[in-house]
């Protein structure tokens, strides 16, 4: 058997949009992974359909590529904070790591999230300007802000005297001069070689590896990926799962073993220490279990999670439309799926309540939560979904406490104003403003969870769609009390049957439509926004009395605004306490938690006595 290639492994770490995966799309290609006339889609480590749409990498995938005798293991991770638990648990496969910054944004919040859990591993890191091709870049003042950040993040010296290159990921090119701007990406892959270490693992101990990932094949089952600890592993080898406190949850063997080669998944015989591999003929290990030699009866230590800070309840879909779309509707169905999505992602908790009709889903983020839910709507599921909610904490104190998060604003000079106020009575409190060139404004606030639920849309529309927000959690702070929730009203069907264009003309006037002429509707679901605080309902189903009498003009064809159409995010960010989001394959509709009315009015009531 030939001797195996010296060894590289490390992780590609960036802000959302700051050009990770097409990087690696161009590393692939240089290094001869791809053959000269073969077809590859852009961004080809975005392999699920919600990252090709999204532009943006959800799930954490390794990869390997070949260069001068050397193999290098890369692992392209989520830029997004909301998809934090992912890169926590990769960063222990990897042993340095390369720091991807915009030449213009300069180090952003998420940067520093995932910066700060590599550095505290002890991780090398490289700093890579990527994009110094635009007009606007500031490579030099970027540079400053890397290492300011290393600086707050605690860095050791070594940490500090990082290399660094200039890049453009898009046009294949990397430097160690800032003033180039051609080449190719060799300067990158002679850095990673001589700067990253090789594992320093123990190749002649017994074997061990820690699962980081867990996917499910048609074929083979689960299918557990992570490095190699320690010592070899053969095919058809006994091994056995260790938990957390060294206890055996199963023993098997090792059927399959596979190596990442480009894209693909590759069979082989057998993988040393230091090795990412993805390993299959276990039917209970599950992510952070330690799969090893059956000799060895110490876990390996697994990197803790940070805890979820928002959680919504998933419920059956019980409205009149209920079953007419999907295909999977059951309470059990639901459950199963959200126990499998929980065991793969370590991020997420799943509670079921005491019905046994709905699940509390407590999560990252409305990101993270929301993506969950469009992979289960494209699955075939129906469900209806709350208005998120933070978790509380409680003090050494017992005073209660809430998620506050860091929230970084670019917008442009004329609408920071109002974001100013926006965030103020949503009780966010300014940390800095500063100039950020080109006409635009940088602020930074410390604002509670709570309160940002359901902003980004109005932000949005008040920076006119040019302002950029980044969120990242902070801390658990104290409870900052009462915060306005939604201003105005919805307007609710008092009744069954399909909206007409006759009824619609009139309600334009008394607010936005979330419907159009030959929507199904429902006695107690929401079909567009009043124009004054309270809730009113009306009927979208009245038609025109026939008459024998016709004058002139009255039958001009009624002129309707097209409704406004929510995607599942805005949805869920709208809606307040007491209504619900009905997700099916085909459809997104708001509703009332409780739709008969009289019972609303009583639910009210309560309330307001209680």
């Amino acid at each position: 058997m030939s001797a195996p290639l010296p060894l590289r492994n490390i992780a590609i770490i960036a802000h959302v949009d700051h050009g990770k995966t097409t990087l690696v799309d161009q590393l692939f290609r240089q290094s001869g992974t791809f053959r000269d006339n073969q077809r590859v889609e852009e961004r080809a480590m975005d392999s699920n359909d919600l990252e090709k749409e999204r532009g943006i990498t959800i799930l954490a995938k390794p990869t390997s590529i070949e260069w001068n005798g050397t193999r290098i293991n890369i692992v392209d991770t989520p830029g997004h904070a909301d998809f934090g638990g992912e890169v926590e648990r990769i960063l222990s496969m990897v042993d340095g790591v390369i720091l991807l910054v915009d030449s213009s944004e300069g180090a952003m919040p998420q940067t520093k999230f995932v910066t700060g859990k590599a550095l505290a591993l002890g991780l090398k890191p490289i700093v890579v300007v990527n994009k110094v091709d635009r007009p606007d870049e500031r490579i030099q003042e970027v540079l400053d802000e890397v290492f300011d950040l290393f600086v707050t993040l605690d860095a050791t010296d070594e940490q500090l005297d990082f290399p660094v290159l200039y890049a453009s990921g898009r046009n294949g090119y990397a430097n160690t001069d800032p003033s180039l701007r051609e080449g190719t990406l060799e300067p990158m892959f002679q850095k990673i070689v001589d700067h990253v270490p090789p594992p320093s693992l123990d190749e002649d101990a017994p074997f061990s590896f820690l699962v980081t990932l867990l996917d499910r094949d048609n074929f083979l089952g689960r299918v557990l990926t992570g490095r190699v600890q320690s010592g070899t592993v053969k095919v058809n080898q006994p091994i056995h799962a260790l938990d957390a406190d060294g206890k055996v949850i199963e023993t098997g063997r090792a059927s399959k073993l596979m190596a990442f080669r480009g894209l693909d998944r590759v069979p082989v015989e057998e993988a040393r220490a230091g090795d990412i591999i993805s390993l299959a003929g276990l039917a209970v290990a599950t992510v952070s279990n330690t799969i090893a030699d059956t000799s060895v009866s110490t876990p390996i230590k697994a990197q803790p999670i940070d805890p979820p800070t928002l959680s919504m309840r998933f419920a059956v879909n019980d409205s009149p439309m209920a079953g007419r779309e999907g295909s999977k509707v059951t309470s059990r169905m639901i459950r199963d799926r959200l126990m499998r999505e929980a065991e793969s992602n370590v991020a997420i908790r799943v509670t079921e309540s005491a019905d046994k009709d709905s699940f509390e889903v407590a999560g990252r983020g409305e990101l993270q939560l929301g993506v969950l839910i469009e992979t289960m709507r494209r699955e075939g599921f129906e469900l209806g979904i709350s208005r998120p909610r933070v978790l509380y904490g409680t003090d050494e104190n017992g005073q209660r406490t809430e998620p506050y998060e860091t929230v970084v604003i670019d917008v442009d000079d004329e609408h920071a104003g109002t974001v100013v106020e926006k965030m103020a009575t949503r009780k966010g409190e300014m940390l800095d403003m500063r100039p950020s060139g080109g006409g635009k404004t940088r602020i930074t606030f410390s604002a509670p969870s709570r309160g940002l639920i359901g902003y980004h849309g109005e932000f949005l529309s008040d920076t006119r769609g040019t302002g950029i927000m980044n969120r990242l959690f902070e801390k658990y702070g104290p409870h900052k009390g009462k915060i306005e929730g939604r201003k105005n009203g919805v307007l609710i069907s008092n009744g069954t049957g399909e909206a007409v264009a006759y009824a619609l003309g009139p309600l334009e006037e008394r607010g936005i439509l979330f419907v159009g002429v030959g929507t199904p509707l429902y006695e107690g679901m929401i079909i567009g926004e009043n124009a004054k605080p309270e809730d009113l309902e009306v009927n979208p189903m009245k038609s025109k009395q026939l008459t024998n009498f016709r004058s002139s003009g009255k039958d001009d064809a009624i002129r309707l605004t097209p409704p406004k159409i929510m995607t599942l995010e805005q949805a869920i960010a709208y809606i307040d306490d007491d209504e619900m989001v009905e997700v099916t394959p085909k459809s997104i509709r708001l509703r009332k938690a409780i739709l008969d009315p009289h019972e609303r009015k009583k639910a009210s009531r309560k309330k307001e006595a209680a």
